[in-house]
């Protein structure tokens, strides 16, 4: 495991050098004294606003895994499940993509429930995540006047189309699997369980996100976790939109149905991302402004950082201090998520092989 995480990194450290590569030959003349001039000049107060909204919509993420919880645990509180989603962000800004475990392992500690169902939940989650998104995409791109524009107005629709490809793909899947889930989960075993392991590990992931469906009980329960989904998002939207306000220069003043186009390259670019460093998504963020919104060079680099401190490393004081208060290791609970994880995986392909 420790081979493969140091050749992932390996390669994402490559990807990245080359990004930065691209960014210094196309920014020869980066004026570091204006750079750091425009980052003097913001105004905390949107700066709070901002971080304010990115610590409500973890609110919002407990209050949605209650939903998820309430067939089986029905008294467990979204403040019960707060410290959990505070200190599992905290440990993927940290850690990076090793700590994205943490979450849903907490939650069936605190919960005393299986730690597969709790995976199974944060598959499910993931998908409300892309839907919420699209739908406010999509709306965006195809109705609002705003996007309408930009110069590079095709671009937006060919993201939201893009979005709704995805968002529809995953849709099929999940009701194929919510109504034939085991069988999908045989018929991978018999044609891959025999050659590779992976055979059987994604047979079980099948089956684990399977349950996950079968958390959603009703159509009340379905609406609520939309409805708190896109609240969410909304909210993430406007934290962006008050970051980009507190510089407030004409260059900056993004409305706020175009601010959606910037999350979507944040959300690309953190697929690439170094633990505690992060990477891509500040390089996305800053590719878009500059070439889309036609930032200077300058104002987008501290903009592109100064979204990623707010929305995705804001969250690391407090969800320390939570750890600590609980007596919590990060790196001890990334440890334990994925032996977790991988003692399921282990367990069910021999429970599969002796049957």
């Amino acid at each position: 495991m420790d081979r493969k995480r140091l050749a992932v990194s390996a390669v994402i450290v490559a990807i990245l050098a080359a990004l930065v590569y691209i960014q210094l030959r196309t920014w020869k003349g980066f004026d570091w004294a204006l750079f750091f001039s425009q980052t003097h000049r913001i105004h905390p107060i949107h700066i709070f606003h901002g971080i304010a909204l990115i610590y409500l919509g973890y609110l919002m993420r407990a209050i949605r895994w209650r939903i998820f919880l309430r067939p089986v645990r029905p008294k467990v509180r979204s403040l019960e499940l707060l410290p959990a989603t505070l200190v599992g962000f905290t440990g993927l800004a940290l850690l990076g993509r090793p700590g994205e475990l943490i979450r849903p392992y907490l939650i069936a500690r605190r919960t005393e429930l299986p730690f597969p169902s709790q995976l199974a939940v944060w598959a499910v989650e993931r998908i409300f995540d892309i839907a919420a998104f699209t739908l406010l995409f999509v709306i965006v791109a195809f109705v609002a006047t705003a996007p309408k524009r930009l110069a590079q107005y095709m671009l937006f629709r060919e993201v939201g189309v893009v979005l709704i490809a995805i968002s529809v793909g995953l849709t099929i899947a999940a009701i194929a699997v919510a109504r034939s889930g085991d069988g999908i989960a045989r018929w991978v075993e018999r044609r891959f369980g025999q050659t590779t392991k992976w055979g059987h590990h994604i047979a079980e992931r099948v089956r684990e996100f399977r349950g996950g469906l079968h958390t959603i009980h009703g159509t009340s329960e379905l609406l609520q976790a939309i409805a708190v989904s896109v609240i969410m998002w909304g909210m993430i939207a406007v934290a962006y939109k008050e970051v980009t306000h507190a510089y407030h220069v004409d260059a900056l003043d993004i409305p706020q149905t175009q601010v959606l186009l910037l999350m979507a390259s944040s959300m690309v670019g953190s697929m690439i991302q170094l633990p505690g460093v992060g990477g891509g998504s500040q390089l996305a963020t800053i590719a878009m402004l500059n070439h889309v919104f036609d930032v200077s060079p300058e104002l987008s680099t501290s903009c592109g950082i100064m979204l990623w401190l707010v929305t995705f490393v804001a969250v690391i004081p407090v969800g320390l201090l939570v750890a600590h208060r609980e007596r919590l290791s990060l790196r001890k609970l990334s440890a334990e998520s994925h032996e977790a994880e991988e003692k399921t995986s282990s367990d069910t392909e021999s429970f599969t092989r002796s049957v």
